[in-house]
């Protein structure tokens, strides 16, 4: 499906020199995404560790309250 556009996305001035700075964008974005994701302290995420777990302890609570 791409041959069809091929000649339209090569067929313009400094095609390669954009397509050079559009990847090396896309490569920065995710090393400094990886960076930041990196350089979070290991307790950052400690109060959403068990998250799912007390909303499911709440609920079963809830119903056993709501039941009797």
């Amino acid at each position: 499906m791409l041959k069809y556009y091929k000649e339209f996305f090569s067929d313009y001035d400094n095609a390669s020199l954009y397509q050079t700075l559009i990847l090396l964008a896309f490569i920065l974005f995710f090393v400094g995404l990886f960076y930041i994701v990196w350089k979070k302290p290991k307790g950052y995420y400690k109060s959403y560790e068990h998250v799912p777990l007390d909303l499911e302890s709440e609920e079963e609570t809830d119903e056993k309250n709501t039941i009797k």
